[in-house]
């Protein structure tokens, strides 16, 4: 389905963004990973699907290094055909114990770095009269957590990014849309269950419960590979008219 496509997935070295990788690679897809942490580990895991795979260390937190890794893409394989905007972190504290430097990272990678790829990527795309841009959000893109400003008002924005643009694109063979996930067993999850297991004094599966109990109607983690599956029908023909959309797939946590 994406042979001779180039898909460039942000923070895709582990969690969702690998498994939106992994997804797309097994379509055909050349892969541009990012991302920190156990970057060979994840190479060789796109890589058992035999296309070429690249990676660049680029911190999305910084213009500079988004536009060198846009180019490194461009100059390597001839550009970006899908583009998944993923990267992001977390901090969780009340509004006036949060410190400003965390904000400022957090709308820095969780928003900011969403319009930097996606500006130098559109020009290219509309050029060939085909892309899709896949911006990963979240739940909190629709709804709010306390304790979790900086990420609400950054998935907030994503969600509103990707109506602006999807509207900028809609006549053109590009289609910009959002991924909503609900809980998502990643890294940056994990870490939240423990200090819940430690704060509470309970287990790591009593957490699990408990974090997907207050929330998750199914009780079930969303899985990377559920959201690599739906990532691949919105680069599908069949959604070539989806556009603009936020779509939840939480375990009926919006539904509420």
């Amino acid at each position: 389905m994406l042979n001779g496509k180039t898909a460039l997935v942000t923070g895709s070295t582990s969690g969702i963004g690998l498994g939106i990788a992994i997804c797309l690679a097994r379509q055909g897809a050349n892969v541009v990973l990012n991302g920190f942490g156990e970057t060979d580990a994840a190479q060789a895991a796109v890589r058992e699907y035999g296309q070429k795979v690249g990676y660049h260390g680029a911190d999305m937190s910084k213009p500079d290094e988004i536009e060198a890794m846009m180019a490194y893409a461009q100059a390597e394989f001839g550009g970006v055909d899908v583009l998944v905007n993923n990267a992001g972190i977390q901090h969780v504290a009340p509004v006036e114990d949060f410190p400003s430097a965390r904000w400022d990272a957090i709308i820095a990678i969780n928003l900011s770095s969403v319009f930097h790829t996606t500006r130098l990527a559109i020009p290219a795309m509309r050029k060939k009269n085909w892309g899709r841009v896949l911006n990963i959000a979240s739940t909190h893109g629709l709804v709010a957590s306390a304790q979790k400003s900086a990420y609400v008002a950054a998935k907030h924005g994503v969600v509103g990014f990707t109506k602006s643009v999807a509207l900028e694109t809609a006549t053109t063979g590009v289609t910009v849309n959002a991924i909503c996930p609900g809980w998502v067993l990643t890294p940056l999850v994990q870490k939240q269950v423990d200090a819940r297991a430690a704060a509470d004094g309970i287990s790591d599966d009593e957490a699990k419960k408990a974090l997907l109990r207050e929330k998750q109607p199914s009780l079930q983690f969303t899985t990377p590979e559920q959201l690599g599956e739906l990532a691949l029908f919105l680069c599908s023909d069949a959604a070539a008219n989806v556009r603009g959309v936020a779509w939840q797939m939480d375990g009926g946590w919006t539904a509420q």
